[in-house]
Order: C-alpha cells, then structure tokens, then sequence
C-alpha cells in the first residue's frame, strides 16, 4: 500500500508524523516540567508519603483488566478527604496536570490509563461508611468502599447492596462507569440505585448533585445532574461520595439451572418467565462452549448445551410458586435436567459454573489473559446475535465462550488471547467491533455495562450519532473546558 502513495503525499505524510512527533515531545516535557512544580504543593496538601513517583506504583495505576497496554500517570497522589482532593485537583488545575480518577483497576476498557500522563488520584485512603439510615433504606460511602466491604458491613441490619457487576470494585468507581451485573434484572443498574454524588470538578470546585445531604426517593427537581455522572467514568470530575438505595436481605432464596436445546429455547423461556410477573432476580446465560470449560474446570457434569441459571428472592411460600411457574415454562420449551436447590451450600454448588466462569474460561488457554467484551440488544434480538457472533468466532479462529445476563439482554464473549501475540490481539480487536457494530444494527448499544473507555469512542459516535455527540462535548467544555480530567476517554481527540 505504501509502495503506491506518490513521492509527494509520501513526503507529506513523513513531514506530518514528525510534527506531530514533536509536538508530543514538547507537550511531554512540559508537563513533566510542570510535575515538578507541582510536587511540593501536593506534598504539602496530603504528606510525603501519599505521593509517589515511584515505577512501581505508577504502572500498578496505569492499567485495568482490559487489553490495552500500561499507561502510567507521571505521579500517584493518595488523598485521605475531599478537601485533599479538591486540593489536589486545584493544584493540577493551576499547572494544567491531567487527572485520572483510580478506584480498584477493575475496570474492562482502559479507562484508567494515563494517556496523556498528569496525577493519578488514587482513592483508596477514602473508605468510610457514612450515615447509613436503616429506616430509609439508604447509606453514603467514599471512593474506598468495595462492594463486598458494604454488604459486609450491613450484615447485621437486615440489608444489602445488590448490585454485582462481579468484580469487588469500588462503588464509587461502579458510579462512575454505571455497572451492573447479574442482579440487574431485579434490582436494577448504578444508575437507578445512586441517589446523590459529591463531586470534585476539574478545577477543585465541590458539587453535590441532589443538593447537599439531601437524600428523597425521588425528585423532580431541576437537571438529572446525578445521572449525568453516573456513567462518566472520570471525564467530568472525581466522585468523592454516593449515597445509594439499600434492600432487604430476602427472606429465602432458591436456585435453578436448566439446559436447552438451542439459544432460542433459552431465550423464549426468559422472555416468557418475565413476562408472567415472576420477579426473578437473576437469570444468566451461558453457552454450550462455556459450559464444557465449566465442566472440565469445576469437574462438573452438566449437559454441553445452552443453559439458564436462575435464582429466586421472596418469601418461603411465594418462592414456592415461583419455581413452579418456571419450571413449566422451561418444560414447555423443552427444556432439561431442571435442578433447583434452597440451601445454601447446594445452590452454591449449583451456581459454581456461573462463578467460576472466568477462571474456566482462561483455563482453555493455559497461560494467557481473558479480556471480556459486552454488548446489549432487545431481548427478541439476542438468539440471532448470540448464533451470528458464535459464526464469527468460528470462522475467525478466536476462543470467546459467551456469558449473559440474559434478562436484560446483556451478553459478555469472554475472549482468551495471547497478550505478546500482536496479530492474534488485532484479531481480537476487529472482531469486538464487528460483535459491537451487529448490535448496533439489532437496535441495541455498544456496551451495556462496560463502558466506552479507550475501546469503544468511535463506536459511541455510530451508536448516538453526531449531534449527540456535540452535545455531550458541550458538557465536557461546560464542566471541563482544559479537557483535564481524565483527557482521551468516551470522547476522541477530534471531538474536543
């Protein structure tokens, strides 16, 4: 292809990447000028020994679970408050330092990598649990707080945080990317379970978007600015507080698992099962490919076919209705080996294959990393995408067993590559944008609970079309007009 470009777009085309070259250069070193600078006052705002520059430290915050490669921030700040964030976030505001908000590295589409270098602000110094109302069902947490840490905390209250997006990630970082996970179906997204944010902007300003302390079931008042963040993934300030809606721990649960004879007796089931009013709390998919990993990894024996796991939340004798209702839906789309368990220990055993998907999954390919890639459509659209993708993945040679939430129409191809193997990762790489542009054409989204990140900023432009975009840049100059915080993500460069 270069053989055939003329000697003068050729000679263009060098003279480009060197200035570009250069530009990069100078930019980098200004900015290293500019950490220098900077290091006393951060010093001074939250002590020596929460700041660092060591190798180490800034590679270990430079990367998430995703493919894309180690971008270490120039310094790690570890702030222990908000004023010390809001502090901080002052002093990169005045030295014109890009900052990268860093939860627990979780995350599955590069959203925490320091493309352009500045402070990472690692928040994991920020871990109390506050003003928890039992009574009204909800409690506020700092960035520290995991998931498992607050469920283990209201153990005693009767309460839970249901949303489980898998992962013991940070809820504030669970905000910022609107995770959700296997509970979704009953309980709802991040987005439907925040209730009000503190937020550091970009220029150390602090916000509370319901208004401060303020804490309703619901509101009409003004802009939704709560949702506004949630979902943000660091690009238009720092979550620094969430109050969330708590739920009462149900009084009995019941597990199932069913296989089928294809994805679409799976999916007409869940679909019937919804549509019948049983409140089902999770219902997952996994396919005949990642059920015999599950099989061979857990020395389980379930049949190598398309298979529901379902679980039920009620009381004794509601669930007892429940499992019935389901059972005969499943057996009217010849449906198999239906097993359902109450206790504990046997509904454990019945989900492991769910649990221990992942670890299965990488167990195919001894030595290399799974990198999980998700998409959501419409429920009636999810048999022909799940064939389609299988198709694809055949004939493109790629190991990707596939694990939905199938209630919402959420599905995940968990792929196993080799990270030193650049043309097995280009591979990877063509085939999640033709899996994210197949849903795009069902009428579904790019990610369902990912999120854009690094991988999927040209995606977002396709799936809400120029305009839209216009309008979320607006929000970015409105909120961040430096393009400081957490610079390269959700929007591309041409964007800003």
């Amino acid at each position: 292809m270069w053989l055939n470009v003329t000697p003068s777009r050729r000679l263009l085309s060098l003279r480009r990447s060197l200035v570009q070259c250069r530009s990069v250069t100078l930019e980098n070193t200004a900015r290293k000028a500019a950490v220098d600078k900077a290091l006393s006052a951060f010093i001074s705002v939250c002590g020596k020994d929460n700041v660092s520059l060591g190798e180490a430290i800034r590679e270990q915050h430079g990367k998430d679970e995703s493919v894309h490669r180690c971008r270490p921030p120039d310094v790690v700040v570890f702030p222990r408050c908000v004023e010390e964030v809001s502090a901080l976030a002052k002093v990169c505001h005045d030295h014109n330092l890009p900052i990268i908000p860093f939860g627990t590295g979780t995350g599955l589409e590069g959203g925490v990598g320091a493309v352009k270098g500045g402070v990472c602000f690692s928040l994991r110094n920020m871990d109390q649990i506050l003003n928890l109302h039992p009574e009204d069902f909800d409690v506020t947490v700092e960035p520290g707080v995991t998931r498992k840490a607050l469920n283990a905390y209201l153990r005693d209250t009767g309460l839970w945080f249901p949303v489980d997006p898998g992962a013991d990630a940070s809820l504030c970082g669970m905000a910022a990317t609107s995770a959700s996970g296997t509970n979704a179906v009953r309980y709802g997204t991040m987005r439907e379970n925040v209730m009000n944010l503190e937020v550091v902007l970009s220029n150390g300003t602090v916000i509370h978007t319901a208004g401060k302390g303020r804490r309703p079931r619901k509101t009409s008042a003004g802009y939704n600015l709560t949702n506004l963040f949630v979902g943000s993934e660091g690009t238009l300030g720092i979550i620094t507080k969430t109050t969330l809606r708590l739920y009462g721990i149900p009084e009995a649960m019941v597990s199932a698992v069913c296989s089928f004879p294809s994805v679409q007796a799976a999916v007409n089931s869940t679909v019937q099962i919804l549509q019948t009013g049983v409140p089902i709390a999770r219902i997952e998919f996994l396919d005949d490919v990642m059920i015999d990993a599950c099989n061979k990894f857990s020395s389980l024996s379930y049949a190598v076919a398309p298979t529901l796991f379902l679980e039920f939340h009620g009381s004794e004798r509601s669930l007892e209705e429940q499992v019935s209702t389901a059972e005969e839906i499943t057996q009217s789309n010849e449906g198999s080996d239906f097993q359902w368990a109450r206790d504990a220990e046997t509904r454990n055993r019945l989900w492991k294959a769910r649990h221990d998907a992942w670890y299965a999954a990488q167990a195919l390919r001894p030595g290399c990393k799974a990198y999980s890639t998700d998409v959501c459509v419409p429920l009636s659209q999810l048999p022909q995408i799940i064939v389609e993708t299988k198709k694809d993945l055949l004939e493109s040679r790629l190991t990707g067993p596939i694990a939905g939430h199938v209630g919402d129409g959420n599905f995940h191809c968990l792929m196993v590559v080799d990270p030193n193997d650049p043309d097995e990762l280009h591979q990877v790489h063509l085939f999640t944008e033709r899996l994210a542009r197949r849903a795009l054409a069902m009428d579904g989204t790019c990610t369902g609970e990912h999120g854009v990140g690094l991988g999927k900023r040209a995606l977002l432009c396709e799936e809400v079309g120029s305009p839209a975009i216009q309008v979320m840049k607006g929000l970015k100059d409105s909120l961040d007009p430096r393009n400081l915080m957490n610079p390269g993500k959700i929007l591309q460069r041409g964007e800003l």
